[in-house]
């Protein structure tokens, strides 16, 4: 939500849209990547568990330290930006911002793990984008703006006074914008890497119900579009329209680059709009939507902790109590730690748009090993072990060498510049896939998917430990050989399906023409444009609030029934009982 309004006043509406596009499509992709885990080796807990049984020891340990790295700047980023909205709003100094975000996390995912992160997302998602249709509504309310024509009127003049260098005509409303469609290339490559390289993916795709898997990401990842499209348009073409006016907060000066890559633009244009009412909303947004991320990040760093480094190499014979104790010290470490990394980030000056920008040279390397992993039989260990070392050194050396060669210098301010990271981002994404097939084609592995049900990854079940398994869930777990592979294999090729038409659809069928056509927006056109994206983001708030309680009915009423039996026990203990009395305790266990 910060991101896309930055580059929607830093690029005019071809920012949010590219943002918009830069995440659907990995996020639909994901589907396909769940689907074949389950399919291939449904006992599994996390990616880096794959790694291990397939390459090895040394292959477990590099993945671990690229999964790692990806959840270290994934957090960074998010920590970065909401602490400088929240100070700029509540005056709070930024590092105890920094600080006291992750602590509601740890306590709640301590206590809750992966039901507490499911049951937050539900419901700090709901309450997000019952606000974001808010702001839709609310921004054509106030005198200055009045409707969607008006505020073309207002950006359009903005075009005049101040150009935006890249796009055509200078102008915010066109789609033919050079800094747009850069910040497009490296973010659809670095949410990729963010995607793939997240264990927090898997763990909630091994976590759900087979038949859930491909309908829940392809649903997600098209309705999250509207998100970042409708609510970085509006809100940055709020700021850019009434900068000059003298309710915006920084009149009679424009916003500064810091302010701007601080993330500051959503806040300001919102206390314009909603005044105090407008800053709450933001305020409230963007904790519920760090706590819902950071909580992710959690569950994925603790479970690498437990499953990964303390299961595999300290107690090989561990309980399901033990992994539990392990992942609560990982749920503390990790947030002691992001909000420390963040405060060390902060003190060297960077910012959400650094970081928003270079990430990706970080989190794009294991993009190609890591899915062959998954969907590629010959490649080899070897590869699979180099080929992103050798994707990051050559996104790092091209990112430094660009920054250096382009600026003059490497420092904060050239290495956040977005040429460089463009640079770094598309050589750390595409270097790994020549490295990993040419080093395969020496040796390759011919893996046997088979040899992943070899190896006992679920746990004993013990005295300790107490099976709750949904009964739909497991049935679907126990159709096993011809039941089973074709139910799943067509999942599989329904995800591809859908992977493929939302690449073509948001990345290359839409904004592609636009770019080319050079088309500054008419009013009937840009009405039209803003039109759509708000009932795309109304729809949104439909499938993300309502759907689940529709599609959830059978679970609710089986929660019910079972409370109204458990009050029928009671009762019966409390009124001496007998053979019903225990025949009914005998059902409920």
């Amino acid at each position: 939500m910060l991101g896309s309004t930055l580059v929607g006043y830093n690029f005019g509406l071809a920012g949010p849209f590219w943002f918009a596009a830069g995440c659907s499509p990995m996020i639909v992709f994901f589907a396909l990547l769940g689907i074949s885990c389950k399919l291939k080796i449904p006992e599994a807990h996390t990616l880096l568990e794959i790694v291990r049984i397939r390459y090895g020891t040394t292959a477990h340990i590099v993945y671990m330290g690229l999964c790692l790295i990806n959840n270290i700047i994934a957090v960074a980023n998010m920590l970065l930006g909401a602490s400088a909205a929240i100070t700029a709003l509540t005056g709070i100094h930024i590092i105890a911002a920094t600080f006291l975000l992750p602590v509601g996390v740890v306590l709640y995912t301590f206590v809750g793990g992966i039901k507490a992160t499911f049951l937050t997302d539900y419901f700090h998602t709901f309450t997000i984008l019952i606000i974001c249709c808010f702001f839709t509504v609310k921004a054509f309310t106030i005198p200055e703006i009045g409707s969607i024509g008006h505020l073309y009127e207002l950006v359009r003049t903005a075009s005049t006074a101040h150009p935006v260098e890249g796009n055509h005509a200078g102008s915010y409303l066109t789609m033919t914008s050079k800094g747009g469609i850069y910040f497009g290339i490296l973010h659809i490559l670095a949410n990729f890497g963010l995607v793939i390289m997240d264990t927090s993916f898997f763990v909630k795709a091994f976590s759900a119900s087979p038949s859930a898997v491909v309908p829940g990401y392809v649903i997600g990842g098209i309705a999250y579009f509207a998100v970042p499209w409708c609510l970085g348009t509006t809100m940055s073409f709020v700021a850019i329209g009434l900068e000059g006016q003298p309710r915006f907060p920084t009149y009679p000066r424009r916003m500064s680059a810091t302010e701007v890559s601080g993330g500051l633009v959503l806040p300001y244009a919102a206390i314009t709009i909603a005044g105090k009412g407008g800053a709450a909303g933001i305020l409230l947004i963007t904790f519920m939507a760090v706590t819902s991320t950071l909580s992710a990040q959690v569950i994925a760093v603790s479970s690498i902790i437990s499953f990964d480094i303390y299961r595999q190499y300290f107690n090989r014979r561990a309980k399901d109590a033990d992994v539990i104790r392990w992942s609560h010290y990982g749920v503390l470490f990790f947030g002691v730690f992001a909000a420390a990394f963040s405060t060390l980030l902060h003190y060297v000056g960077v910012d959400l748009g650094w970081t928003l920008y270079m990430l990706g040279v970080l989190t794009c390397p294991g993009i190609f090993p890591t899915a062959f992993t998954i969907l590629w039989r010959r490649q080899s260990r070897i590869a699979a072990i180099l080929s992103p070392l050798l994707g990051m050194a050559t996104g790092l050396a091209v990112w430094l060498g660009s920054a250096s060669a382009l600026y003059g210098g490497v420092n904060v301010a050239t290495t956040g510049q977005i040429l460089p990271c463009v640079y770094g981002t598309v050589a750390s994404a595409f270097s790994p896939l020549p490295y990993t097939i040419i080093l395969s084609l020496f040796n390759p592995q011919n893996f046997d998917w088979a040899d992943f049900r070899k190896e006992k990854l679920a746990f004993d079940t013990g005295d300790d430990v107490v099976a709750t398994v949904d009964p739909v869930i497991e049935q679907e777990l126990n159709e096993t050989g011809a039941g089973s592979q074709p139910h799943l294999k067509r999942w599989a090729r329904i995800a591809a399906y859908w992977s493929i038409a939302t690449f073509v659809g948001h990345w290359v069928l839409w904004p592609l023409p636009m770019y080319a056509a050079k088309y500054i927006f008419s009013k009937t056109f840009f009405t039209a444009w803003l039109v759509v994206a708000i009932i795309w983001i109304w729809g949104t708030l439909f499938v993300a609030g309502f759907f689940p309680l529709i599609d959830g009915h059978r679970q609710f009423r089986a929660v019910f029934a079972a409370v109204m039996r458990e009050g029928g026990v009671k009762e019966g203990e409390r009124g001496g009982g007998g053979d019903g009395e225990s025949g009914d305790e005998g059902e409920l266990h």
